[in-house]
């Protein structure tokens, strides 16, 4: 199926939904009839987001590249094709422990996102 054969509104342009000027995206659900919400993150080799949590769950898709996952006090290593999930509530955050791009999808189970960093005042 092609983009001509959808209905306008169904398909939202990578670009559209861009985070500044990198390749990283956020898929807010709310905002487009969906009842989940992503980030499609490309992280450099260390880069990831800081300790924070979400008031629901949130699954994680190893695109390409291996992460280091800490899901409350327990910390491991997913690769490309790995899912790992952390529950509502607990602390949780990522980095590119590999030497190359990593790929990962974010999948928030809301059509909004909802995020409280624990290094923010």
């Amino acid at each position: 199926m092609n983009s001509s054969s959808l209905s306008s509104g169904v398909v939202v342009p990578g670009a559209e939904i861009r985070i500044g000027t990198e390749r990283s995206r956020r898929f807010v659900g709310a905002e487009h009839g969906a009842a989940v919400s992503y980030f499609w993150v490309e992280n450099q080799p260390g880069e990831g987001p800081g300790l924070h949590w979400h008031p629901y769950p949130e699954t994680w898709v190893v695109i390409e590249g291996v992460a280091s996952i800490t899901v409350g006090e327990e910390t491991f290593l997913a690769g490309a094709g790995d899912t790992a999930t952390g529950p509502a509530f607990v602390p949780h955050r990522f980095v590119n422990a590999g030497d190359g791009v990593l790929r990962i999808l974010g999948i928030h189970a809301s059509p909004t996102i909802i995020q409280t960093f624990l290094d923010e005042d």
